[in-house]
């Protein structure tokens, strides 16, 4: 038997040092240098981007402002002998109040550090090639002299 699952991540970014920087976790239970990008299950009554931002707040301790939707990661997996067919939808957000690393209360059971990564070089840090994949969308979204690159995002913060 296999059930669906429906998640949504973001790649949580922000500028510092005149270049773009996204916030990474690394998950409870996994060893040093394994970085992911916050995500979760959609829960009842929340969109995909609402998720998406709170998984954010949730797992790194920052707000974001939507910017775009970047795309969708499918997987299957095995959970207690059922197959699970996984569907993750990442969004592009801004960064905005919030210190990362000071995470809501409770939420030190699935993230063991949040931290600043180089936007650039995600495509090496990230853990999951799907999440890669996110970043680098991300990434060429905010390089410079793209269309849309005039977004807050890619203007100092």
């Amino acid at each position: 038997m296999t059930r669906r699952e429906l998640s949504a991540g973001v790649v949580l970014v922000r500028r510092m040092k005149g270049r773009p920087w996204l916030a990474a976790v690394r998950p409870q239970g996994k060893p040093e240098g394994v970085w992911a990008l916050p995500k979760g299950l959609i829960s009842s009554g929340e969109s995909p981007a609402e998720t998406a931002l709170r998984e954010g707040f949730e797992e790194t301790g920052l707000a974001g402002r939507l910017v775009s939707k970047l795309g969708d990661i499918r997987y299957v997996y095995s959970w207690q002998g059922e197959r699970v067919f996984k569907i993750v939808s990442f969004y592009l957000a801004e960064s905005g109040r919030g210190r990362i690393g000071e995470l809501p209360a409770g939420m030190e059971i699935e993230v063991a550090e949040a931290r600043w990564l180089p936007l650039a070089e995600a495509p090496r840090l990230l853990a999951y090639r799907g999440e890669r994949q996110m970043a680098e969308r991300a990434f060429e979204l905010l390089a410079p002299g793209r269309a849309g690159s005039g977004s807050a995002v890619s203007d100092p913060l």
